[in-house]
């Protein structure tokens, strides 16, 4: 790469060097510097070096991240690479582009770069390194040399390491980290104060810009990512409670993940709650396999149940059900975009029904994944071939796979490296390679899937050859002959995967208990640990030892007493969230919570364009429209992203279901469940309050709250009984143990 020619334009440089004397004195300034080598770096110092110099400072004060010069467009007209993933592009950008005016050799304290970064002149970034400190030094001097590129053949930065790497930490005490380069010929080099760190979870330790962690008053365990240019490593650490735990403090394990999780809680000092009572379980349950509310008669009957293992029986009875499919298709319909907008009414309502049949009829999940990658034929005799309509190119169609069946996100790896984690732009368009050759074909019969064409993927920016392979396997010398796909799941589901398996388990265990393992959970990286390993392990072996049996590791994931704790707490688990000491308080889904409504008022929602008496969870088309849906965050399926489904509440949404004129007419409607019992129970008002609260919360009331109802029954008198019939109800609609799973 040659340096940049000519000198920097008048017009852009600083008004006070628009004199023609000083123009001059940079002319001869210029030429005294290449004959005697003035402001060269000093004998014996070694060589500098664009990409291991330069561009670590552009990535440690951000001057590279993607809210400033290494966004998409740039910022002010310069643009770098994100996180210095492109040195030869960042170096023509830096010397060449705007015909050189970024840096000046010949007075290298005046170039607009340290003009910029050091406060001499405005910067929309503010001062990003001060004069005299070793990063403007070195900036200085690498300018003063010329910009030298450095040796193509220079040793480069192969691995990091962060020392310690893990340690057992206690409440409010700090760790200074340190961060070592390790080079292609071995030798190393301390890059501390040029590395970038994170903390993925700030409740219970920060990092600062320097590497120093403080660790919070939470128990719980935290990974702090390394970053220097385009490698990472973590530093993890345990951090217990004070206080040790008291003799029997653990409950008997029902299962292996009982064991797993106590073993972890012992470790953090942490007592588990108890068991949740029968109603609670119930609910939950009902909720989490099927997104709906028992009956009033259904919660009678368990209740009522004296079996040991009646919470077993319930669970499998929901296995079996109808609404199991649906609520389980709605979720994998989220997840694999299931959008008419894109598909069309007959595309969407095939692929949806493709992926309802396939939990109605607990198709194991590798063959669920063989048959949406392997799709090929007839689009109307394989519906799973348009999930390839939905993917708008083979690169979509890997990193959504990626994605939704690895829980792996490559796409940012299309532009650049992984800013944190190994993905590189070689593993993103290998797996796109395996998609190349498909192409949709109309024939007299309708559309047909083909792996027709043989082109070869180039690498964008060397032009090289990719050729088709898996992530975390090394690149063959070819193409795979014949259908590329076959390789692709076939690896996808073998055992050596270290992906799939954990991924399904680690969804499924999210779901119900409301945060995975690894969290987000379409988010697996090296630098996202997982905060219980062994009991990933043993929920994935599950998976894989059933043959992937989806309602098996669910039986298993229910049998728990994990799973079945309370959400009580105690002194040492109350600020516990993320290591499954008690069972946390959930958002219902935006389709449940309405089902949810209908089913405890009596009165169905309906949906335009859809048959009377459907349930919101069975609703195959996002787009259909329903204020009620909007408001609480359904998706509208334009990414695979778990995100997507908003579950934080908002204020819209408290003051609908707070003042919707639509709910309100659910509770005095003539063939609503308010004005049936009044029918059926006239003068008996605690009969109706009990109806009520086992409708709404499938328990009966406890005596102060029965009392309470009775009460206001009575004040509102004969005659205003529905009145206050659908104020108790109102009032248990709009509460947190209505609106949430606990």
């Amino acid at each position: 790469m040659g340096f940049p020619a000519g000198l920097p334009a008048i017009e852009e440089t600083p008004s006070r060097m628009r004199r023609p004397s000083l123009i001059i004195l940079c002319l001869i300034l210029a030429s005294a510097n290449m004959a005697n080598g003035a402001d060269a770096p000093a004998a014996g110092t070694r060589e500098l070096h664009f990409a291991n110099d330069v561009v670590p400072i552009f990535s440690r004060f951000a001057c590279n991240a993607s809210g400033c010069h290494g966004k998409s467009e740039g910022q002010a007209g310069f643009k770098l690479s994100v996180f210095g993933f492109d040195p030869a592009a960042d170096y023509v950008a830096l010397t060449q582009e705007s015909r050189g005016r970024r840096v000046l050799p010949a007075i290298p304290e005046k170039s607009l770069l340290l003009q910029k970064i050091s406060g001499g002149m405005p910067h929309g970034g503010g001062v990003r390194i001060l004069r005299g400190t070793d990063e403007y030094r070195l900036l200085r001097d690498w300018i003063a040399s010329g910009m030298p590129v450095g040796r193509d053949d220079a040793p480069h930065v192969v691995s990091i390491r962060v020392t310690p790497a893990e340690k057992v930490m206690a409440f409010k005490t700090t760790e200074k980290l340190k961060v070592t380069a390790v080079y292609s010929d071995g030798h190393e080099v301390d890059v501390t104060l040029h590395s970038r760190f994170q903390s993925n979870r700030e409740a219970i330790a920060t990092v600062d810009e320097d590497g120093l962690v403080a660790v919070q008053d939470v128990a719980g365990d935290v990974a702090v990512m390394a970053a220097y240019l385009d490698s990472n490593a973590i530093f993890t650490a345990l951090v217990p409670r004070n206080e040790e735990l008291p003799a029997g403090a653990f409950p008997t394990a029902i299962n292996e993940i009982d064991r797993r999780v106590d073993a972890k809680l012992t470790k953090l000092h942490i007592v588990p709650s108890p068991l949740c009572d029968d109603a609670t379980y119930l609910r939950r349950v009902f909720l989490d396999l099927i997104g709906r509310l028992p009956t009033p008669a259904e919660a009678r009957s368990f209740l009522a149940d004296t079996r040991n293992d009646k919470r077993a029986r319930v669970v499998e009875g929901l296995l079996t059900r109808p609404e199991f499919a649906d609520y389980w298709a709605l979720k994998w319909s989220d997840w694999l975009r299931v959008d008419r907008q894109s598909l069309g009414h007959k595309g969407a309502y095939a692929y949806y029904k493709w992926i309802r049949d396939s939990f109605a009829t607990n198709k194991p999940m590798d063959q669920f994944a063989r048959e949406l990658l392997e799709a090929d034929g007839m689009v109307a005799d394989h519906p799973a071939a348009n999930f390839y309509k939905v993917a708008k190119d083979p690169g979509d169609a890997a990193a959504m796979l990626s994605q939704s069946l690895l829980g792996v996100r490559i796409e940012c790896a299309k532009c650049h490296h992984h800013p944190f984690d190994r993905w590189s732009q070689d593993d993103y368009f290998g797996m796109q390679a395996f998609f190349v050759p498909l192409t949709f074909k109309n024939t007299p019969r309708g559309e047909m899937l083909l792996a027709t064409k043989n082109e070869i993927t180039k690498h964008p920016r060397s032009g090289a050859s990719i050729f088709a392979h898996p992530l975390a396997t090394p690149m063959p010398a070819a193409n795979p002959e014949g259908e590329r796909r076959r390789v692709l799941s076939d690896w996808m589901v073998s055992a050596n995967n270290p992906f799939f398996a954990r991924n399904i388990a680690n969804r499924t265990w999210a779901h119900f208990v409301g945060r995975g393992v690894i969290e987000p959970v379409d988010d697996v990286r090296s630098t996202n640990p997982p905060s219980n390993p062994e009991l990933l392990d043993a929920l994935a072996s599950e998976l894989t030892n059933s043959k992937f049996d989806i309602r098996q590791l669910m039986r298993f994931i229910t049998a728990s007493r994990t799973y079945q704790a309370s959400t009580s707490v105690n002194p040492s688990n109350q600020n516990d969230e993320q290591n499954y000491s008690r069972s946390l308080l959930r958002r219902l889904d935006a389709e449940v919570l309405l089902d949810a409504i209908c089913d405890a008022t009596g009165v169905p929602e309906k949906f335009d364009g859809v048959p009377a008496g459907s349930r919101a969870v069975q609703l195959w088309d996002s787009q259909v429209t329903n204020y009620f849906l909007t408001t609480t965050g359904r998706p509208i399926r334009t990414t695979v992203c778990e995100c997507e489904r908003v579950s934080s509440p908002t204020v819209a949404q408290v003051l609908h279901t707070l003042n919707s004129p639509n709910l309100e007419s659910k509770f005095g409607h003539d063939a609503g469940r308010i004005v049936r019992l009044l029918r059926d129970h006239p003068g008996d008002d605690a009969a109706v309050i009990n109806e009520i609260y086992l409708a709404f919360f499938s328990r009966l009331p406890a005596d102060e709250e029965r009392a309470s109802a009775i009460s206001h029954f009575s004040k509102a008198g004969p005659q205003q009984r529905q009145a206050a019939a659908e104020d108790l109800a109102w009032s248990l609609l709009n509460s947190l143990e209505f609106a949430f799973n606990h």
